[in-house]
């Protein structure tokens, strides 16, 4: 088996993720609490059972907000070579994907508004089957990234 690919995203990715599941757990709680509460009033069912959905909840918050968050930063590795681009990632199944430099259609990258905040970017990677992202590099090397796998594509085309 191939050695793991050698680059990590931005530590920044953390806190980024740390807020997308503090809004997701926001979101969740919203809907779940609002369906709670039409039970407990159109229903008439015990104050009880908001126990259930804070727990779940408060669960789900942890998870996303703490463990999930790290667990990614620490799985998600990329590596660009002269032949290839390799990514990992993964959770709980770490994905491998190799992508040969000869099938890179091209390279964009993209900044949301938390990104641009923390100074983020990901790189697309498309070729003819799709599109392949990696997330969360700092914004200088994110353009670096891209310059680097367009101008390796562009030798790659004319190698064939």
């Amino acid at each position: 088996m191939r050695p793991e690919p050698k680059e990590k995203l931005d530590l920044r990715a953390l806190k980024l993720w740390q807020i997308h599941g503090g809004i997701g757990t926001a979101i969740l709680s919203i809907i779940v609490f609002g369906a709670a509460a039409a039970l407990i009033i159109l229903l008439e069912w015990s104050h009880w059972i908001l126990i259930i959905p804070a727990v779940l909840v408060i669960l789900h918050g942890i998870l996303e907000i703490l463990v999930l968050p790290r667990l990614r930063w620490q799985r998600w590795r990329y590596e660009i070579t002269e032949n290839e681009i390799d990514l990992q990632r993964g959770v709980w199944i770490v994905e491998r994907t190799l992508i040969p430099l000869a099938r890179v259609q091209h390279v964009d990258t993209l900044q949301g508004i938390l990104m641009r905040h923390y100074d983020l970017a990901t790189v697309t990677i498309s070729t003819a089957t799709g599109a392949h992202e990696i997330p969360a590099l700092a914004t200088e090397t994110a353009s670096a990234l891209s310059q680097h796998i367009s101008s390796l594509a562009q030798v790659s085309d004319d190698v064939l």
